[in-house]
């Protein structure tokens, strides 16, 4: 079974950068190294190499607060077979031309490039992904679709699309690990260390990823069918709203049938889990884009930023301006003037660094 939703078969990948931005998932790295290094023990010798890989050479800082050094700059990386870079969505280098021109001279000279997590982010910054499909994460899938309305992001645990690998996470980027092993030291191989973590099967990368019920310890892909359809129509309709009665006819159910199913499954209303799936939504836009909070007001169907900020506070306790500040850390190497300029930090409030 492969990982990835494509009729690819690719060559053994055997030297692997992660490159690095400040604030990356943790998990992500140590899940692949980790199993990379249990293959060479099983194999008797150095099957697989990696190699840590920041923009300038310094240490990076991941979102657990833990330092990580560097074996070398991105400029040096040309002894590998593939880089993953791993960070945060908002990350970006700290000098994009040189960054992005260096990213795409690497996809022309056969090294593939690939992402995981938030790492698609800056890799659709450099244009390595346009006109691509892609894997990305559920979390702030809405906020990279308006940002990079040019990529083709579908909800999968794992893509390839060419030369370019796209992972939603840390599960799946041990999934990926395993397929690696499979490719270079055969099925048995991958099976083996597969059984070494506990890992029951390697799931398909055409598998959806699991989304969580908003008020629920169940899943979108576990609820009853009316539900699932209905969540799915809400989903489809953030922008302009759909009525009640409207998404009930769509599900063949009457608009009773749908309440009770709702509230039994979720403990809420059609209608609020409705709204709060949209405020859900504007949150990945106010945390992991650029756009103003009139604009995402309007994305998610508010007539006014004043009524989104309304709700907004009442669900999550800040304003929509106080919830971006508080995202934009100084250890993320983002500048304060790439905000809106109603939406920027006070001087005083937070100091930005380069990265």
């Amino acid at each position: 079974m492969t990982l990835y939703s494509s009729e690819f078969n690719p060559a053994p990948i055997r030297r692997i950068g992660f490159l690095l931005f400040s604030g990356f998932p943790v998990a992500c790295l140590t899940t692949a190294i980790d199993t990379l290094h249990t293959a060479n023990e099983l194999a008797g010798h150095q099957v697989f190499s990696w190699s840590l890989v920041t923009e300038t050479g310094a240490r990076a800082i991941a979102s657990a607060g833990l330092p990580f050094e560097a074996d070398c700059s991105l400029a040096e990386t040309d002894a590998i077979d593939c880089l993953f870079l791993l960070s945060g969505p908002e990350a970006e280098f700290c000098d994009p031309v040189r960054g992005h021109g260096r990213l795409r001279y690497l996809a022309r000279h056969g090294i593939l490039l690939g992402a995981a997590a938030g790492g698609v982010f800056p890799l659709a910054r450099s244009g390595v992904l346009s006109g691509r499909r892609c894997a990305v994460h559920w979390s702030y899938r809405t906020a990279f679709e308006a940002a990079f309305p040019e990529c083709n992001a579908i909800d999968r645990l794992a893509v390839r699309d060419g030369p370019v690998h796209t992972i939603s996470g840390a599960a799946a980027m041990f999934d990926l690990t395993l397929e690696l092993i499979g490719t270079a030291l055969g099925d048995a191989a991958m099976n083996e260390v597969a059984c070494m973590f506990q890992h029951p099967v390697l799931r398909s990368g055409s598998a959806r990823q699991k989304v969580p019920v908003l008020q629920s310890a169940r899943t979108v892909d576990q609820m009853p069918p009316a539900v699932k359809q209905a969540i799915s129509i809400f989903s489809e309709n953030v922008e302009t709203p759909v009525g009640i009665r409207e998404v009930a006819r769509r599900t063949g159910i009457s608009p009773r049938q749908l309440e009770r199913s709702f509230r039994t499954a979720t403990g809420l209303s059609p209608g609020e889990y409705y709204r709060r799936q949209r405020l859900k939504t504007a949150r990945q836009m106010v945390r992991y884009s650029w756009d103003s909070i009139s604009d995402i007001a309007h994305s998610v169907g508010y007539a006014s930023s004043s009524t989104l900020t309304l709700h907004y506070r009442k669900f999550y306790g800040v304003t929509p301006v106080q919830d971006r500040k508080q995202t934009f850390l100084p250890d993320t190497g983002i500048s304060a003037g790439n905000l809106p300029a109603s939406d920027r930090v006070p001087a005083t409030a937070v100091t930005f660094t380069s990265g």
